[in-house]
């Protein structure tokens, strides 16, 4: 962790305090993380924390046949659509419009936390999330994160485990 970070209950969004209260989750509103720059990419955010890309959880947002679907992905790895495509049996999916983000999450893109959104939505969270005892998603703010074992991050936010990271050749 950088100096500048500094803990404090209010740095995350109210209403991703308000989730974190309703699901048992007050321990984590003493471990958010909140820096001045923002951190609204997973190279900023761990530059920021002081961790390995890979140990950011991006929450991802697409379009699947027209309905949202949430994707929580390691900051290292890329989403391969096609698999997401094939693990929903949709026809098509797309990256999800900035309205469509706000819309349905109730968070601006780049603060999108992986749970504690407006609407319920389908989440499908990549395995590689399991490679680490810890990883830092976003606290509904592009400026605040939050660490938590990814086990019990996917199933916080009701997440179905896939394989869905692009391979690379």
């Amino acid at each position: 962790m950088t100096a500048s970070a500094s803990p404090t209950p209010s740095s995350a969004n109210p209403r991703f305090a308000e989730a974190l209260t309703r699901l048992g989750l007050d321990e984590i509103h003493a471990r958010i993380r909140r820096f001045p720059e923002e951190t609204r990419t997973a190279a900023e955010a761990a530059a920021a924390i002081g961790c390995e890309l890979s140990q950011i959880c991006k929450s991802l947002v697409f379009a699947a046949d027209g309905e949202p679907v949430l994707v929580l992905m390691d900051g290292a790895s890329r989403v391969d659509v096609e698999l997401v495509r094939r693990e929903l049996g949709a026809e098509k999916v797309t990256r999800a419009k900035v309205d469509v983000v706000r819309e349905t999450t109730g968070y601006a893109i780049g603060g999108v936390p992986p749970f504690g959104h407006r609407t319920r939505t389908r989440v499908l969270a990549d395995r590689s999330l399991l490679e680490h005892d810890t990883v830092w998603a976003a606290a509904g703010t592009p400026h605040a994160v939050f660490p938590m074992e990814p086990k019990s991050l996917i199933a916080h936010a009701g997440g179905t485990l896939v394989d869905v990271r692009e391979r690379t050749a």
